[in-house]
This record gives C-alpha cells, structure tokens and sequence, in this order.
C-alpha cells in the first residue's frame, strides 16, 4: 500500500526551532515527528511512502539515508524551487508516481490513534474519490457532510462563513466534522484537477469546489485521540500524547 507524508511546510508556527530544521525532525518524546508518522505507517502495512520536501528538504533526504529509509521504499518529491501546498502537493505526487491504487495521505505534524489500515479498506469498499477521517472534535471550522457521509461544504461558526459560493447551511440536514489531516486519495481525482487546479492550491480547496461532482466522503470516528503538533504549546503536550498511544 502506498502513502504520502506532507513533509514540505515551512513550520512558521514552531519557530525559532524552524529557523534550523524542518519542521518535519523537530523531536517528539526523542523521535522527530517524521519518524514517527513512518513508523505508524509501516506498522499498518504501507511499504510504499512519499514525502515532499521544501524547507531544509536536505535534511530530510540525509535524515532517511541514515536511517536506510526505515525499511520501506521512500520516494522524494522534491518542491525546492516552489512550495505546492497539499493540492498541488498531492497532484504533483500522483504525476511523478503513477498508480492505479488509492494513496492514503497524512500530515506530517499530526500524531493519532487513527486505525491506518482500517481507514484505507473503508475507502476501498466505498467508492469514494476520496475519504476524509474525521471527527465530532470541538473546533471553529466544520466538514459538512449530508445524510450519506457525502462532503457539501464548509462552515466556520465564528464568523458564518461558508463554502462553496451559494452553499446555504441548515443543520436539520447536515452534520458538521472536523477533519484529522488524515485521508485517502483515489488516482481518479486527478480528472478533476484540470485547468482550474494546477501550481500551487490546497487540497480542501479543491474538494470544495468540486465536491458537487465527485465524491468525497467520511470516514467518521466518535472519538479520536490527535494532537496536531503545530505550536509550540503543542509540541509540549505531544511528548504526554505519545505515552497514550
């Protein structure tokens, strides 16, 4: 099975320690993050990883050579010369490694109890374009998804604003999900990229703007335990997280 580790940020939040590392080999309870979402993928059955790099992407290449890539095949794509964001990221990543298989995707900064394998057969049995893990966790900004777990758009409750253009929300007929940062991706995405997706473009923005054609769905778990290791107020607790694992 096959995965991709966005690894390419440029950590912003977690300065000063980014002014000299990515933000990928900032340590976690002894382990750079990097190491740790690899090993979780390993264990779950993907022998097949992609990472992209940009900030101090060296770093990760020496990092992983001295690590003999942690017994797995490890394909680099390199966004040196221009940063993609998760879109363009992902886009990138399916054109430079063809595959007929979904790819599961996972953000480098997020440590979980996420069932990895588990997720990734759900997505094979459903059909979907994509599958989003997600959550009924407390956050600012929604996933809303309709009675059959199908993605219609997105809300932020603090200031109302919602996406797509025209999308009118009523509760009595959605329900509202935080997404995990973890999800899987189908090869048939790639046709409704085209034009309007090229360069550099996040990903949720497109599954916004497309999801009244293709099908993204949810994957949806009561209860996750997940910390996104973003700040630095974070990356303290994330060494307590690791230990409820």
């Amino acid at each position: 099975m096959r995965a991709m580790i966005f690894a390419a940020g440029l950590g912003t939040r977690l300065k000063p320690l980014t002014d000299t590392m990515p933000k990928a080999l900032v340590p976690v309870a002894g382990k750079p993050m990097l190491e740790h979402v690899i090993m979780k993928l390993k264990s779950s059955g993907f022998d097949d990883i992609i990472i992209n790099i940009h900030h101090f992407g060296e770093q990760i290449i020496d990092f992983l050579q001295a690590n003999n890539n942690f017994g797995v095949n490890i394909r680099i794509s390199d966004e040196s010369e221009m940063l993609l964001d998760t879109g363009g990221g992902i886009k990138r990543a399916f054109e430079l490694f063809p595959t007929d298989k979904p790819v599961l995707i996972h953000n480098v900064d997020i440590l979980s109890d996420v069932d990895l394998k588990a997720l990734y057969d759900f997505h094979l049995r459903s059909g979907n374009d994509s599958t989003l893990m997600v959550s009924k966790r407390n956050t600012s900004r929604y996933l809303i998804f309709n009675k059959e777990d199908r993605l219609c758009g997105w809300i932020n409750k603090n200031s109302g604003e919602t996406k797509p253009e025209g999308f009118i929300y009523n509760s009595s007929e959605y329900s509202e999900y935080a997404f995990s940062g973890i999800h899987v991706v189908s090869p048939s995405i790639m046709k409704y990229m085209g034009e309007n997706y090229k360069g550099k473009f996040p990903i949720m923005d497109f599954y916004l703007g497309t999801c009244h054609e293709a099908h993204f769905g949810a994957c949806t778990k009561p209860e996750i335990k997940l910390i996104d290791i973003g700040k630095p107020e974070t990356l303290e607790k994330a060494n307590e997280f690791i230990s409820m694992l």
